[in-house]
């Protein structure tokens, strides 16, 4: 019997009758943009990890492009992102003409560097650019290290946007991720901890200013209504159908983060004697998107993997191709100090079957085809 890499048929069976439900509300009512589904939803995320203001759009990419319009980001500006992140990340930063900087990651937590961030400021700086936003992730479920970035931001007169599309509602020393940078990003794409039935995206912000600017980019640059524009827009909302089904999910997001602590608990109790099990520091809590091993060696890792996949057991590579070696990026700026760490990482890290619904049976059989 093959195992779920997730499982989101168990989720569904959970709460069917109340998705049904709300599916059906939204169909009775026939309004399936922004609909008050949209409203209800936003105002309940916020609410959940502590925001002053939510607003929904069409994906977490779209969310991301969102962000850097709202702050004027603009040709001539630098962008610091990872390298070691999936593509969106870094791919909205041309969009407006602005320039990516690829900072590498740290080997513990896998998340943004602070150190490789100064250098690649610096180096930023030489090339004539001015330094105008970072983009730290909350990659594979684990806030980044926002008490050492968010100062170094500050230092250099920049932004911070939180990219928590895998990392919505995990913890940070007291706060939770959504409510800690100058805007944070999420994603509900359907693998994502919190997903819907499609795409889907949020930002999160304090400002009244960008709440507004955010509010307007995503329908069009509308003002006070949809056919007086104020400025250049694009058109991403949630559709009513998805904020319906994430408000039925929301409601049991936090019972679901817990279980994924006791599957990320089972994991480490029977792997960590074998591999590098995933760092999670004092005061921080990870709401598990993927639960990652370090092995020794890429030959250790395509291993892992054939004895995984003879007993049924799928397992998932991210990110096999670190962004600055992508043909899409490769000509764009990175850390002077080059970026070992990531290219490192991409060739040794492999990702168990990680979902709330992981049974204790079901866990100790990938435990015991991992190990062999």
């Amino acid at each position: 019997m093959t195992i779920a890499f997730i499982d989101l048929a168990a989720q569904q069976a959970r709460i069917r009758a109340r998705l049904d439900s709300a599916i059906g509300e939204v169909l009775n009512q026939g309004r399936y943009i922004m609909g008050p589904q949209v409203a209800e939803f936003e105002r309940q995320l916020a609410a959940f990890c502590g925001a002053t203001h939510c607003l929904s759009c069409a994906n977490g990419t779209d969310a991301l492009q969102l962000a850097l319009m709202a702050l004027g980001v603009k040709a001539g500006d630098a962008v610091f992102v990872p390298a070691f992140t999936f593509a969106s990340t870094a791919e909205v930063v041309p969009f407006l003409n602005a320039t990516p900087v690829f900072v590498d990651c740290l080997p513990d937590t896998f998340n943004m560097d602070p150190e490789s961030l100064k250098r690649a400021i610096v180096h930023a700086k030489s090339l004539g650019l001015n330094p105008a936003c970072v983009i730290p992730v909350d990659l594979f479920g684990l806030p980044a290290d926002y008490d050492s970035l968010v100062p170094i931001a500050r230092e250099n007169g920049m932004k911070v946007i939180g990219d928590s599309a895998q990392g919505f509602g995990a913890g940070y020393k007291g706060r939770i991720t959504g409510a800690i940078c100058d805007i944070t990003t999420t994603s509900f794409f359907p693998a994502k901890p919190l997903g819907c039935y499609g795409d889907g995206g949020a930002l999160f912000t304090d400002s009244d200013e960008l709440k507004a600017l955010i509010d307007s980019f995503r329908v069009h640059g509308k003002g006070s209504h949809k056919y007086q524009n104020e400025r250049v827009g694009m058109n991403s909302r949630l559709d009513t159908l998805q904020a319906a089904i994430l408000i039925e999910k929301l409601a049991i997001y936090a019972d679901e983060i817990e279980r994924r602590q006791a599957v990320a608990a089972r994991y480490d109790a029977g792997l960590s004697n074998r591999f590098n099990t995933p760092y999670v520091p004092d005061g921080l809590k990870s709401v598990w998107a993927q639960y990652t091993l370090k092995t020794d060696s890429e030959a250790a890792r395509d291993a892992l993997r054939a004895r995984a996949k003879d007993a049924g057991v799928p397992t998932e590579v991210y990110y096999p191709v670190p962004l600055h070696r992508q043909n899409a990026y490769k000509e764009f700026p990175v850390d002077p100090a080059g970026l070992p760490v990531s290219e490192d990482m991409s060739s040794r890290v492999v990702s168990l079957p990680m979902h709330p619904y992981l049974e204790r049976e079901a866990q100790d059989r990938i435990i015991a085809a991992v190990i062999g």
